[in-house]
């Protein structure tokens, strides 16, 4: 099976869901106002791509390599990150609804979360020491055996993380929301 390639190429109100992916390599590629709705994209790389106002939503990511991948204003609800290739994995989201969605043990050292939707995403396992949640609403992400380490929650919102199931060395909070730290205990903070 030959693979198509493509390389600095822009694509611009496309309808994925109808039309099919018109390759397996993307590199340097710009999608604006794009629909991959719930389409198959295992096996697909993409690489220093950018995804803008895009429809990411219940795509399957088997092995799918995300190369220093951003997404910006996206909606991708239900994802398995788990599922993609972890060989150079590296995203960037901003301002993204990823709710429902599943970081299962993937390595996200380093990424940026700026003002998004992460309700109910899993975050078991997973690596995100140095990982920034800037204005974040993190309302029902699950937190366990999570490395945290180094992380900045000063500006997040509506998270839940338990430190004797954590990793919480020198990560960062504001005092505004240290009771998502503490709720476990059923204590009042005034």
């Amino acid at each position: 099976m030959s693979l198509t390639f493509f390389e600095d190429k822009i694509f611009t109100n496309i309808d994925f869901t109808e039309t099919g992916l018109p390759g397996n390599e993307f590199e340097r590629c710009t999608f604006q106002h794009c629909n991959f709705s719930e389409c198959d994209l295992s096996n697909t790389i993409f690489s220093e791509c950018r995804l803008e106002n895009c429809d990411f939503s219940m795509v399957g990511l088997n092995n799918t390599a995300l190369q220093e991948i951003t997404f910006i204003n996206c909606k991708m609800l239900g994802l398995r990150f788990d599922n993609c290739n972890p060989f150079l994995f590296a995203v960037r989201f901003d301002n993204c609804v990823l709710n429902f969605s599943s970081f299962y043990k993937v390595n996200l050292k380093d990424t940026r979360f700026t003002e998004c939707m992460l309700q109910e995403v899993e975050f078991t396992e997973t690596n995100l020491s140095g990982a920034t949640f800037d204005e974040c609403d993190l309302s029902g992400a699950v937190f366990e055996n999570t490395n945290l380490e180094n992380a900045d929650f000063r500006t997040a919102a509506n998270f839940s993380i338990h430190p004797e199931t954590n990793r919480l060395k020198k990560a960062k909070f504001s005092s505004q929301n240290l009771a998502g730290l503490l709720d476990r205990y059923n204590i009042i903070i005034e």
